[in-house]
């Protein structure tokens, strides 16, 4: 496998290291380092350049990085010239990728961009978002960047279908353009149910906005995925 991803872009380091954070799912770059031959520095070099082309991703949790490789499919996307070749290697690299299926992956981002790097994560799948919003992504990114956000969902042909609660400014800038902005809107009592934190429930994933505290979360998990749109699909069908 290291000789063909080889042919595809990477160095013989590169796909060394690719491999190991593939195998071992979220992990430390220590861990990493420790399951190459090669030096530790290097190891966290080859890391953030594999992170700059998308094939490694990396979130906090306190003090320490953590790295996740990502699907080997995204590798696949950018061959042009004897893509059967890597075809070949493909199932094996997605049963390695799969091994880690089973335990959740939990991604930390902070401050405005890091919200808006959650938001982004959003329109990177197809099939529908279901959310429970609020108005504070005005507040907190701005008019803007909201508008700027539908217009790449609608652009990317992805539905959503939302419960928020009802204020005046929600009904002015949501309700009114949901058939143009491929949106199904519910709206509860804002005073029994007024939301501190945005839920996205989308691909096998589910990111949670805190605006207060500019802290946003992605857990990647099919069984959680699973458990938040039945409750969304709870609230919908009770707010018929």
């Amino acid at each position: 496998m290291k000789n063909i991803l080889k042919k595809f872009g990477l160095s013989e380091k590169e796909a060394e290291v690719y491999l190991a954070a593939l195998e071992l799912g979220e992990a430390t770059g220590f861990r990493i380092y420790k399951k190459t031959e090669l030096k530790k520095p290097t190891v966290y070099y080859i890391l953030d350049e594999l992170q700059k082309r998308g094939l490694v991703s990396q979130t906090k949790k306190g003090k320490k990085r953590y790295f996740v490789a990502e699907d080997p499919g995204k590798i696949r996307k950018k061959i042009e010239d004897n893509p059967k070749s890597f075809d070949e290697i493909l199932p094996e690299l997605r049963s390695i990728f799969n091994r880690k299926a089973t335990k959740p992956i939990i991604r930390f981002y902070e401050g405005r961009q890091g919200l808006e790097e959650v938001y982004a994560d959003t329109l990177k799948y197809k099939g529908e978002i279901l959310a429970f919003a609020s108005e504070q992504i005005f507040h907190s990114l701005g008019q803007e960047f909201s508008e700027s956000y539908v217009e790449k969902r609608i652009k990317a042909g992805i539905p959503v279908r939302a419960v928020m609660p009802s204020t005046e400014n929600l009904q002015k800038n949501y309700i009114e353009k949901d058939l143009a902005q491929l949106r199904a809107t519910k709206l509860i009592n804002p005073r029994k149910y007024n939301f501190p934190i945005e839920i996205n429930i989308y691909a096998n994933k589910v990111a949670l906005i805190s605006f207060r505290d500019e802290l946003g979360l992605i857990i990647e998990s099919d069984e959680i995925n699973r458990m938040t749109k039945m409750m969304f699909e709870f609230f919908w069908v009770a707010l018929m």
